[in-house]
């Protein structure tokens, strides 16, 4: 298990090259969910200098915070609330250029403009999201997505 990373500047999609193999040995033999979803956040939020990174896990009819890296957060949200309950209601990746213009935003942090969040599938069924917050409006673009779909691939629930 590798428990450094190589901290690497440049483009997106060069920081996320190099990232992706970082976090899959960083992975790699680990079968704790919990390790795994935090160590992930860590290294994105290292490499990225995000706001907030953190995971929500669906238990019983909500979305329940689980590990991340950032301010507090909310704790519980519903199918359908905000960005993280849409995401999971509608089974697809969300990107929001700017949360106060989202319908129903739950603003967890007044700091928060922008924001990207992934679905964690299992079995072809959200189990949770990958949640990305930005203090920047606009930060999140399809680069995002692609490389995060790719990066949430490696949690196995």
């Amino acid at each position: 298990m590798a428990e450094d990373l190589n901290i690497i500047q440049g483009s997106k999609e060069v920081q996320y090259r190099s990232i992706i193999p970082q976090l899959s040995a960083l992975l790699e033999g680990e079968p704790d969910l919990v390790a795994n979803m935090a160590n992930m956040a860590a290294a994105l939020k290292q490499q990225f200098g995000w706001f907030w990174v953190g995971f929500y896990l669906v238990k019983a009819e909500e979305l329940v915070l689980g590990p991340f890296q950032g301010p507090v957060a909310c704790t519980r949200i519903r199918k359908g609330k905000g960005v993280c309950g849409s995401c999971w209601e509608q089974a697809r990746t969300l990107i929001v250029p700017d949360v106060a213009l989202f319908p129903g935003h739950i603003a967890c942090s007044s700091l928060s403009k922008s924001e990207i969040v992934i679905p964690l599938m299992k079995d072809g069924i959200v189990a949770g999201v990958l949640d990305i917050d930005s203090e920047f409006p606009a930060q999140f673009d399809e680069t995002d997505q692609q490389y995060l779909e790719e990066i949430v691939k490696l949690i196995v629930i």
